[in-house]
C-alpha cells in the first residue's frame, strides 16, 4: 500500500473517530456536567422524620435528605459526641444544654429565619397568652437566646441555638375499654400512671430526661414524693422519688419502658398496657385503628416539650446553605399543615391555616367540634365526627404546663439513678 493511501486512511480514520466522540459527547454532557444535589444529613427521631416530609422537601428544594431517626436518648448521645455525623439536628428542647455545652452545635443566625417575625411569644417570651403558666424547668425562650458571653439566656440578640419549630404537651395515653373515662383537667391526674389499679399494665418511655418528669408528676398527685421545684429536683429529692419507684419496680408495677413512638403504638396496640407516657401522634394512630385511647389532660398540668432544629457545628459551605433552605421550609406553610393532622403544633400557625381546612383548624388549633371525619397523615381517620380534641385549644392547652423536658442541675445524678431504675 503507498504512503498516499495509508495518509488518507489514518485521515479518514481520525474523521470518523472525531465525529464517533462529538456525537456521544453531544448525547452525554448534560448527564455527566449536570449540577449534582446536595445532600443534606439529618439526625433526630421518628417525630418529625417521617418519609412525607422528606419526599415533600426534597421535591419543593430540589435537594437530597438523608433521615436518620433514633430514640431520643440515642439520637442525643450521638449527636452530642459526633457532630461530623449529622449537618442538622432536630429534637427536642432538653437537649440543648448538652449539646451547646458539648460543641456539637453552631448559632444559628436570626436574620437568615425567613418568617422569623412570624414565631409566636411562646418561645420568644416564654407564654402563649399573658395569663398563661410558664411551666417549671427548660422553658424555651430561656435557653433560646445566644448571650454575648457564650451562654444561653433570656435577653435577645442576633443569634439563637434552634429554631423553633414543632411543638407539643405531652401526658399520658389509657385505654377506654379497660379505665374509664375521665373528665380533662379536673378528674384525669398523672396519679394513674402510679396507682394500684393499673399495676402491670403502665409503660413509661425510657428517656431520662422526660420521663423522670412523668413518674416525678405522678408520685407528687398521689402524695408519694414531694419537691420544691419540680423543674429542678435535688439529689435527695431524686433519691427519695427513686425509693418509691424501685419498690413498685419490685412490685412489676411497670409493664415496660418504650423508645420509640411505633414502640409505644405495640405496646398498646397488643394490649400489654392500658395506660403510658405517649406522645400524640402515637395516639392519632391507635385511634386510626379503632383503638380507644384517651390522651389524658392532667388536672395537674401537661409535661410540655418544644421542637429544636440545630445546626452541626461542622456543618459549613453549600451545605449551611441548604440546612437554611430547610429550615425556613420547615415554617413555610406545608410542612406546619402535615404536623397539625398529626397533633402538634407549628411556631407560626397563621402560615398553615389556608392548608388545612375549616374543621381541621378548628378541631386541631381551636379546640372546637369538627363536623366530618379527619384525616391524619397516613390518610386513615384518625378522628371522628362530633369530636372535640381532648384539652381544648392551642391556647387552652399551651397554658398548663406544668413543667418542661428539662436537663436538670443535677443532670449526671438523675441519669445514674433512671439507669439503676431501669436496669433494676
Amino acid at each position: 500500500m503507498d504512503s498516499e493511501k495509508i495518509v488518507s486512511r489514518r485521515d479518514a480514520l481520525k474523521k470518523m473517530l472525531s465525529t464517533s466522540i462529538a456525537v456521544t459527547t453531544a448525547f452525554k454532557v448534560p448527564y455527566v456536567f449536570a449540577k449534582q444535589k446536595t445532600s443534606l444529613r439529618i439526625l433526630g427521631t421518628h417525630v418529625t422524620l417521617q418519609e412525607p416530609i422528606r419526599r415533600q422537601a426534597m421535591e419543593d428544594l430540589g435537594i437530597d435528605l438523608i433521615f436518620e431517626p433514633k430514640g431520643s436518648a440515642q439520637v442525643l448521645q450521638k449527636a452530642s459526641m459526633k457532630p461530623s455525623s449529622f449537618d442538622l439536628y432536630e429534637q427536642w428542647s432538653n437537649s440543648i444544654q448538652i449539646l451547646w455545652q458539648s460543641g456539637a452545635i453552631q448559632p444559628i443566625e436570626k436574620k437568615r429565619i425567613q418568617y422569623w417575625d412570624e414565631i409566636n411569644p411562646l418561645t420568644k417570651s416564654g407564654k402563649i397568652t399573658p395569663d398563661a403558666n410558664e411551666g417549671a424547668g427548660d422553658a424555651p425562650y430561656k435557653i433560646l437566646h445566644i448571650q454575648p458571653d457564650g451562654s444561653l439566656g433570656i435577653p435577645h440578640t442576633d443569634h439563637i441555638s434552634f429554631l423553633p419549630y414543632v411543638h407539643n404537651v405531652d401526658s399520658f395515653g389509657y385505654n377506654t375499654q379497660q379505665i374509664p373515662a375521665g373528665v380533662p383537667y379536673k378528674t384525669e391526674s398523672w396519679g394513674w400512671l402510679l396507682d394500684e389499679s393499673n399495676k402491670g399494665k403502665v409503660a413509661i418511655i425510657n428517656a431520662p430526661t422526660i420521663g423522670i418528669f412523668d413518674l416525678a408528676l405522678a408520685a407528687k398527685a398521689n402524695g408519694l414524693a414531694s419537691f420544691n421545684n419540680i423543674g429542678a429536683m435535688t439529689k435527695s429529692e431524686l433519691d427519695s422519688l427513686f425509693s418509691v419507684l424501685y419498690d413498685l419496680k419490685k412490685q412489676k408495677h411497670f409493664s415496660g419502658f418504650w423508645t420509640s413512638v411505633p414502640e409505644s403504638v405495640d405496646f398498646m396496640q397488643t394490649g400489654r398496657v392500658s395506660i403510658e407516657s405517649m406522645f400524640s401522634p402515637a395516639v392519632s394512630a391507635l385511634n386510626a385503628q379503632n383503638i380507644p385511647v384517651i390522651f389524658a389532660a392532667p388536672k395537674e398540668g401537661y409535661r410540655g416539650w418544644h421542637g429544636v432544629m440545630c445546626l452541626s457545628s461542622k456543618t459549613h459551605g453549600r451545605v449551611k446553605d441548604v440546612a437554611y433552605e430547610y429550615m425556613n421550609w420547615w415554617l413555610s406553610g406545608w410542612p406546619g399543615a402535615f404536623i397539625a393532622r398529626q397533633g402538634y403544633y407549628i411556631s407560626n400557625p397563621q402560615r398553615s391555616r389556608s392548608l388545612l381546612s375549616p374543621n381541621e383548624w378548628n378541631y386541631w388549633y381551636e379546640g372546637l367540634a369538627t363536623n366530618e371525619h379527619l384525616k391524619g397523615p397516613d390518610g386513615l381517620i384518625s378522628v371522628k365526627k362530633g369530636s372535640i380534641r381532648t384539652g381544648g385549644s392551642y391556647e387552652t392547652r399551651l397554658s398548663n404546663v406544668a413543667v418542661w423536658n428539662t436537663v436538670m442541675p443535677t443532670y449526671e445524678y438523675s441519669l445514674q439513678k433512671w439507669y439503676e431504675f431501669i436496669s433494676s
